[in-house]
């Protein structure tokens, strides 16, 4: 099986999440800045098996496109043209970052640490994923 990533795009920087071979376990990868994004993917297409990037879908609470989603669309359709040999999905992100931002205080981490917007993007990408996850093995059952 191949693996899929999330994305978490923001314009600065982008939280990004992979799945094990076996789809099963979402972690964190890293965060890079908006601008390298399309060469980090480039590179790690090459070099791993994935089926599906999963982009969060920004919505505001009364399920519109929230102002983010003005960036991330476009985003989303170069990625559509750039790799056509991997599906494209869309899930919804409102809350990932508070849910991360939780998530460490959760485990403990310092306030120095939770300052960190990377660390919040990785994460942000990793719940998305896990969603994702989530949603497409509830999809399967009967």
């Amino acid at each position: 099986m191949a693996k899929i990533l999330a994305l978490d795009y923001g314009t600065k920087r982008v939280g990004v999440a992979v799945t094990d071979e076996l789809q099963m376990i979402a972690s964190g990868l890293t965060t890079v800045h908006s601008k390298d994004i399309v060469a980090f993917l480039e590179k790690y297409l090459t070099e791993n098996k994935v089926e599906c990037i999963v982009v969060g879908e920004a919505k505001d609470l009364k399920n519109n496109p929230s102002e983010s989603a003005k960036v991330i669309e476009p985003f989303v359709k170069h990625l559509s043209r750039k790799f056509k040999d991997v599906k494209i999905e869309r899930i919804d992100e409102r809350f990932t970052s508070k849910m991360a931002f939780q998530t460490m205080i959760d485990s403990g981490l310092k306030k120095k640490k939770r300052q960190n917007k990377a660390l919040i993007d990785e994460i942000s990408a990793t719940i998305i994923l896990q969603d994702y996850l989530e949603q497409k093995n509830n999809s399967f059952r009967f």
